[in-house]
């Protein structure tokens, strides 16, 4: 069987570019996976995106479908034949079903008896015939927000689609796709090289793309060409670019030749914050910042252009054109934003509505305030400090340097109380509010921001649980998933030791809508199940499984840095020659509570312990009890659940020798009661009956 390189491209008008690489690699995912489906051999896959394009090249793709064997089981052989041994029309159906005459078909056992049974072969398909299909399988499941239809068509795409290459080695598949017929005539660059190119094979594509029609259709190559003259500009000028990820990969997928030129402003604006240059530059104009030795802003900057133009002065004085208004405008704000204190403009939230259920921002800060002041008691944060922030905090969205630039949020209220002389650690913890803003971004400093920042997260996620707009799927237009995340870092890795439930009760009962009964639970749940995801992570340094968490989580711990601890111990305990034998008898007594009648309680009557395992079980479990208390008390989980270990040689000798459901119904209850007792002294620490095994 031959084996040929199979290559598609998509031409299209300008792709939304930060989605442009998730489209191309869910593409190749489709793609490989509908081959993979009709079992089609086939080589490494690559995807290829540029502003106007996405391919995808796969090696070494199978010219032809291997044949499948056929078993189709029928009617069973008591329904096939009669009493006289005649066909029925039961055998004779599935018989013309299968397109072979009854003596063709097998007897063979079923699940329920003998049945006939069909053997065939249906012959592979060429993968020619296969791969237009596969294809636009793999278009259809694109994650597109939002299609769009163009021209008297009926085809939606992502945007307008002009042409498609697609080639089975130098051939080109004839199929429609997105209401075009592939071919082989790609397209080069719209200015550089506008006309048709001829694409002759998979392997030539990049190739031809490059040296014909000035296009860089390989992502690594095109970023990394970016970067290395960003950089080498950038130290022509005696400084360094500041070159985020995120604008790196944006500005490679808006352009297919890059070519990077330095331009300047007036050196005046240097006085602004450099958060709001970087704004500036980055977020709206797509400019590479660059910083001096001393780490300072310079008043230069570095675009990256589509085109390598005859006169690069003319397109490097069009960008310093275009943000010199930008950035006076910003100067504008500056000036004027700080005529008036951010306490001044605290009355004016009352008409910022946040939710409109849940009321104004001025609302939700008192809000905030209450449950901060709540929070700051328990970790030692001055409280007069806590309540004036959390009044502060969302003043700064009345600015027109926030509706400028709302990225800014919290940062430039940071400034403006610094203005208006407001204590450090206020202004400071103004801007911490927001903080974390994204995985792995930083954690509040001080003492004032932890407690505001927690009871900013707590509100929100509150309000819209008690309102019944918890996320669901994909959807979670409030962000509660990062502000839940936001809530376990901060008590983590700041080491607090809150009771989180009590603060989610409390948030819950401030919010101006009677929340639906269970919103406590759910919330809880909620936090859990992002807490869970964060152990089960490749890159955790704890080693946890689902049951572990669940098993901890059943202590009912409401605490994360004590969840922390719990499960610290227990994969200690796990390790133990001991700890299976254990889980196994806690799964045991929990099976055996079940067949209970009633609730069970603890208490045993030693005057009805009859056998001596018994006996035994009960005198270890009562000094365990007094050995493990004050270790719990320090909160020592690994020494309590290293002392629970010596049980296993009384608790497998009580299993062995004791008949827990006696026929004496008070002997029976006794002996649940012990059991009880014994599960207790594990559910302090976790719920060993949820451990596999």
């Amino acid at each position: 069987m031959s084996k040929r390189d199979f290559l598609v491209e998509i031409g299209t008008e300008e792709l939304p570019p930060k989605s442009l690489f998730t489209l191309a690699q869910a593409l190749a995912t489709g793609i490989v996976r509908g081959l993979d489906a009709a079992n089609v051999k086939h080589g490494e896959a690559e995807w290829f995106a540029t502003p106007r394009r996405l391919a995808v090249r796969i090696a070494g793709v199978a010219d032809h479908q291997p044949d499948q064997e056929i078993r189709r089981q029928g009617p069973a052989i008591a329904n096939a034949y009669d009493a006289s041994g005649q066909p029925t029309r039961a055998a004779l159906g599935f018989a013309a079903s299968c397109g072979v005459p009854l003596e063709d078909l097998q007897q063979v056992d079923g699940p329920k008896g003998r049945v006939l049974q069909f053997v065939g072969v249906k012959a592979g398909e060429p993968v020619v015939s296969l791969l237009p299909a596969i294809v636009n399988t793999a278009l259809g499941e694109l994650p597109i927000a939002k299609r769009m239809r163009w021209g008297s068509g009926d085809q939606e795409f992502v945007r307008p689609v002009h042409w498609i290459v697609m080639l089975f080695g130098s051939n080109v598949i004839e199929s429609q796709i997105l209401g075009k017929e592939a071919g082989k005539q790609s397209r080069g660059h719209r200015f550089h090289a506008p006309q048709a190119l001829t694409i002759s094979s998979p392997a030539k594509y990049p190739e031809t793309l490059r040296e014909k029609g000035r296009v860089v259709v390989d992502v690594a190559q095109r970023r990394e060409s970016i970067r290395a003259g960003v950089t080498a500009i950038a130290e022509s000028l005696g400084g360094t670019a500041v070159i985020e990820p995120a604008l790196l990969d944006e500005v490679t997928a808006l352009v297919e030749w890059p070519v990077p030129l330095a331009g300047r402003f007036d050196a005046r604006f240097l006085d602004l914050p450099s958060e709001v240059l970087i704004a500036t530059m980055q977020d709206h104009q797509r400019y590479f910042p660059v910083r001096s030795a001393d780490g300072k802003l310079m008043n230069s900057f570095i675009t990256v252009s589509n085109i390598e133009s005859r006169d690069p002065d003319k397109v490097r004085d069009g960008n310093e054109r275009v943000v010199r208004p930008r950035l006076a405008d910003a100067a504008f704000f500056w000036e004027t934003d700080r005529k008036q204190s951010l306490d001044s403009r605290r009355e004016a939230l009352k008409a910022v509505t946040f939710q409109g259920k849940l009321g104004s921002v001025y609302e939700k800060s008192e809000r905030v305030a209450a449950l901060a002041v709540q929070v700051a008691e328990i970790i030692g944060a001055d409280v007069a400090m806590t309540r004036r922030v959390a009044q502060l905090a969302k003043c700064d969205l009345l600015t027109a340097m926030v509706g400028e630039f709302p990225e800014l949020q919290g940062l430039m209220g940071r400034y403006y109380a610094q203005h208006d002389s407001e204590p450090a650690d206020v202004a400071a913890a103004i801007e911490e509010q927001y903080w974390p803003r994204f995985s792995g971004d930083q954690l509040p400093v001080t003492r004032v921001g932890i407690a505001v920042a927690l009871a900013d997260k707590l509100d929100t996620i509150a309000g819209i649980f008690s309102i019944g707009q918890k996320p669901t799927g994909t959807r979670d237009p409030f962000g509660l998933r990062r502000a839940a995340l936001g809530v376990l870092r901060i008590c983590f890795e700041r080491g607090l030791e809150l009771d989180l439930m009590q603060l989610v009760q409390s948030a819950v009962a401030q919010q101006p809508v009677a929340a639906p009964a269970g919103t406590v639970d759910d919330i809880w749940a909620y936090l859990m199940e992002r807490l869970r995801s964060s152990y089960l992570e490749d890159d955790s340094p704890l080693q946890i499984t689902t049951e572990m968490f669940d098993a901890v989580v059943a202590s009912r711990s409401q605490s994360p840095v004590d969840i922390h601890r719990r499960l610290q111990a227990l994969v200690a305990f796990l390790a133990l020659p001991e700890a299976q034998s254990l889980s196994a008898a806690n799964k045991r007594i929990v099976n055996l509570l079940r067949k209970a009648p009633g609730d069970v309680s603890g208490a045993v009557d030693t005057h009805r312990l009859q056998d001596p395992a018994e006996r035994a079980l009960f005198d270890h479990v009562i000094a365990t009890e007094r050995a493990v208390n004050p270790l719990l008390a320090r909160r020592e989980y690994a020494a309590a659940l290293a002392q629970l270990a010596s049980l296993r040689e009384d608790v497998d000798k009580f299993f062995d020798s004791v008949m827990v459901m006696a026929d004496d119904p008070d002997v029976r209850m006794n002996r649940l009661a012990l059991l009880v007792r014994l599960r207790g002294v594990f559910l302090q620490i976790a719920d060993l009956s949820r451990l596999p095994g």
